[in-house]
């Protein structure tokens, strides 16, 4: 079973977990990316600009949450249950994945990678490459991340539900104490962190140099 088709089961209300190949699993946090506000969103969402692009929307929380702000943003996601769904919150969604050419055209003043959407493709870097390609001048990417003083690493995980197995797929984890680094490698620069709700994020920009150059 594709991940796309297990997700959507999940979306739909069957319990599942994301299980790690070298070992371990956790739960899929499908009930907080449906519900109206999850702890920590107020200042996730204080940080995004007048254009955003969600990355990874899922169901539509953040989407949703800006556009009722007066945010203009449009989600993203590759499954079209999330997408549906989404767009049933009245969030406006493409069914795309980041890397579509569809995107080229637009400049957003934020990408915004919330609930775990940095490991998406399992390479951190790519996709902070393919967000900053995204930029308008003066824009910048706001992350969510793992604790501090946990493992920045790159793994192959699964989704299950009951006896129901997706394929496995490359995924990413990267810590808040690592991000710079990683931004860096990138071509980014990480402007600020903070915690809240026992969330840790990051606000990472160009370099002015670049911006110019763009």
């Amino acid at each position: 079973m594709s991940p796309v088709d297990l997700y959507a089961r999940a979306l739909h209300g069957q319990g599942a977990r994301v299980r790690y190949r070298d070992g371990g699993s956790l739960p899929l946090d499908v009930s907080t990316w449906s519900a109206v506000e999850a702890p920590g969103d107020e200042d996730l969402l204080s940080r995004c600009g007048s254009a955003t692009l969600d990355v990874g929307c899922g169901p539509g929380r953040l989407a949703r949450a800006l556009l009722g702000a007066g945010i203009a943003c449009t989600g993203v996601d590759v499954a079209p249950a999330a997408v549906d769904l989404a767009r049933a919150r009245g969030a406006q969604v493409l069914h795309a994945s980041v890397h579509d050419p569809l995107l080229d055209g637009t400049r957003w003043s934020t990408v915004l990678l919330a609930d775990g959407n940095i490991g998406i493709g399992g390479d951190p870097q790519a996709l902070l490459r393919r967000s900053a390609a995204l930029l308008a001048p003066g824009g910048r990417v706001v992350v969510e991340l793992d604790p501090p003083a946990t493992p920045t690493r790159q793994v192959v995980v699964r989704l299950e539900s009951g006896a129901q197995a997706s394929s496995w797929f490359p995924w990413a984890h990267v810590a808040v104490d690592d991000v710079a680094s990683v931004a860096a490698s990138a071509g980014l620069q990480a402007v600020e962190t903070w915690s809240a709700a026992g969330r840790h994020f990051a606000s990472l920009r160009l370099p002015v140099a670049a911006q110019v150059a763009a």
